[in-house]
């Protein structure tokens, strides 16, 4: 960028980019021309000297003290005549201080070779003692985490190795408290504790829905989490107030996730550096572990055997020979009722499968099982492991439920549809004008209910999918329990209906036409289960920020076991109601998924002195909050 006479030029864009770098770098960068006359200033260079560009391009920068102008001046023949001098020096700031900073300094030369000035990078010396600094501490820990693995190595007792590890790893990364976890089966059992109770030990949470879960399902080999968390540290927390940060690295023994260890933090942050180390230890436990596993393996492999089998979420049972149960764990008896007493010795209470091979059975209790059986050639036993599939079966079974069903309310309309219109094509002349009028009445009745059937298969399947939209926005909710309830008194001669709202009710933030087919279908439900008529209720208030919506009835009520049954998609509170008052079962399905999408809830209650209390929450809208209209997916968790 410049020609032999030391003029300088601008070279297009690949000075442009020059340029750039120069400016944008991390580093005081200084050129001089032959004068020593500053061509170049970077915004570094401004941040490390306090002097602006503008002051000193084209004139000496007053930065080199006078007992150092000798060395300076030597530094510039030395890279004159070639070669390019790194020094540590100090230089003055424009507030007087003098600055300790590393210099390097080489020659700035054209194409041909000519000496057109000179290039000084600087950078504080702080800087290069806090990265040696970190560098150094880094190297500490290092050699004390060999220590440590080595300490952890010594002892071969598997409760006090997993001890020395929790105490280790609050010694290598500074944390206030450590914990071992084992993972056993789909749980998480504390095993290992350092500044944590004695009592903490031994307890354990669902592997799942752990920090130790996310680890597994990310891959990653540690994990820092702030905040509230869920699982096993929430116990860990409450024995360590403050907590702010949970470290957790995974440990492998023989390439498998065998347990986590737990950093807990409440004085001071996590660095990479602590990560880094716990990743490390990590590593290391694994082989320790293993090798106190394999120590103990002749004198403890039973225990850990019965350890496993009872902690086993399934069923299991070893069988002889003679197919008769010798080990029955803990599972098996919750899922057959039958304790080990009673079935050691004898045949499982269920048939066995061909090796290999599924059979689902039902045992006298209702419960479906599936069985599963693989023999062992070594020992001529078999292993029998079954699970509870009773969910899945109910689900099935109400599938084909609903099938038969709406069949049978489809075809009560459709024929009664299908026979008053076939006598009005037949006998349309023959009739009097009252009964044609009757005739297209109850056509039109049936058409309208084949509607309402329709619209609640269309919402279940919507609500079932997560297909549906609602759109949010700020509505009065009490002009549409107005609304909904203005015709019933002219629908029963039997029932009276009672309307209470709060005054000043505040506005909700949902769907109105959601909320409305919510309403509708609880008070078509406080009609068709009191059929022998009596007071229906609607009321509503508010409480703190959600707004309460109840549906009351003195109808024939809901047992306390199917009071959330009765949300599910195809059930009634009882299998006889279905024939009785009709329906698929989708109604309080749809009303739930329709309160939740809004951000609600709905539940069921039984009215003192008989009936059902059907409560509804819904969010008010926040006054001047600035929300307008909102299309969100409906979802549930059904």
């Amino acid at each position: 960028m410049g020609d032999v006479d030391g003029s300088w030029v601008t070279d297009g864009d690949a000075d442009g980019v020059a340029g750039a770098v120069v400016a944008s770098a991390p580093d005081a960068i200084v050129a001089f021309d032959r004068d020593l006359a500053v061509v170049s200033w970077n915004a570094a260079a401004e941040r490390l000297f306090g002097w602006q560009a503008e002051e000193l391009v084209g004139k000496r920068a007053p930065i080199v003290p006078r007992e150092l102008m000798a060395e300076h001046n030597a530094v510039l023949e030395r890279v004159r005549t070639g070669g390019r001098v790194s020094l540590r020096s100090r230089r003055y700031h424009r507030d007087g201080r003098l600055l300790d900073v590393r210099v390097d300094t080489s020659a700035l030369r054209s194409p041909t070779g000519a000496l057109l000035g000179y290039v000084s990078v600087y950078h504080s010396v702080e800087d290069d003692d806090a990265a040696q600094g970190g560098a150094a501490r880094r190297a500490r820990l290092v050699r004390r985490l060999t220590d440590v693995v080595a300490d952890i190595n010594a002892d071969l007792d598997l409760p006090i190795v997993l001890d020395r590890i929790a105490a280790s790893l609050t010694e290598l990364t500074g944390a206030d408290a450590g914990a071992f976890a084992s993972i056993e089966g789909d749980r998480l059992r504390l095993v290992g504790l350092h500044r944590l109770p004695e009592e903490a030990r031994g307890s354990t949470a669902e592997l799942a829905t752990s920090l130790v879960g996310k680890l597994l399902r990310t891959g990653r080999p540690v994990l820092l989490e702030t905040g509230v968390g869920d699982g096993c540290e929430e116990p860990l927390r409450a024995y360590v107030p403050g907590v702010h940060t949970i470290a957790v690295g995974l440990a492998a023994v023989g390439g498998r996730p065998y347990g986590a260890l737990y950093a807990l933090f409440a004085r001071h942050r996590a660095s990479h550096v602590e990560l880094e180390l716990l990743e490390l230890l990590a590593g290391h436990v694994g082989i320790a572990v293993g090798n106190a596993m394999a120590y103990q393996e002749a004198v403890r492999q039973r225990a850990h055997e019965r350890a496993v089998f009872d902690a086993c979420a399934d069923g299991i049972a070893v069988l002889d020979g003679e197919s008769r149960v010798v080990r029955w764990n803990a599972a098996a008896a919750e899922l057959t009722g039958l304790t080990a007493a009673e079935v050691i010795g004898k045949p499982p209470p269920f048939p066995l499968p061909a090796p290999g091979e599924k059979l689902t059975f039902r045992l006298p209790s209702g419960r479906w099982l599936d069985v599963l059986c693989n023999e062992i050639p070594e020992t001529g036993e078999a292993v029998v492991d079954f699970r509870d599939v009773t969910r899945a079966k109910e689900l099935e079974e109400a599938k084909d439920l609903f099938l038969a069903v709406t069949g049978h309310e489809l075809r009560t309309p459709i024929t009664i549809v299908r026979g008053f219109a076939s006598t009005l094509d037949r006998r349309w002349d023959a009739l009097s004008d009252a009964e044609r009028r009757s005739a297209v009445r109850t056509i039109a009745e049936r058409a309208n209910a084949l509607g309402r059937l329709m619209d609640h298969l269309l919402l279940g399947a919507w609500a079932g999918t997560g297909a549906l939209t609602i759109t949010t926005e700020p509505f009065d909710l009490g002009e549409r329990i107005r609304a909904a309830t203005l015709g019933l008194p002219a629908l029963s001669d039997r029932h009276r209906i009672e309307v209470d709202v709060q005054p000043g009710l505040p506005l909700v933030h949902g769907d109105a036409l959601a909320t409305e087919i919510l309403l509708g279908q609880l008070l078509e439900n406080a009609f068709k289960y009191s059929p022998d008529g009596g007071l229906i209720r609607v009321a509503a208030w508010a409480e703190g920020d959600r707004v309460v919506v109840v549906v009351e009835d003195e109808g024939v009520g809901i047992a306390p076991a199917d009071r959330e049954r009765i949300f599910e998609r195809f059930v009634q509170a009882d299998s006889g109601n279905r024939r009785r008052f009709g329906g698929v079962g989708l109604g309080l399905y749809i009303v739930r998924s329709l309160a939740r999408a809004q951000g609600g809830e709905v539940t069921a209650h039984p009215r003192p002195g008989g009936g059902t209390r059907m409560r509804v929450v819904l969010p008010c809208a926040v006054p001047d909050s600035g929300q307008g209209k909102q299309k969100a997916p409906m979802t549930t968790d059904q």
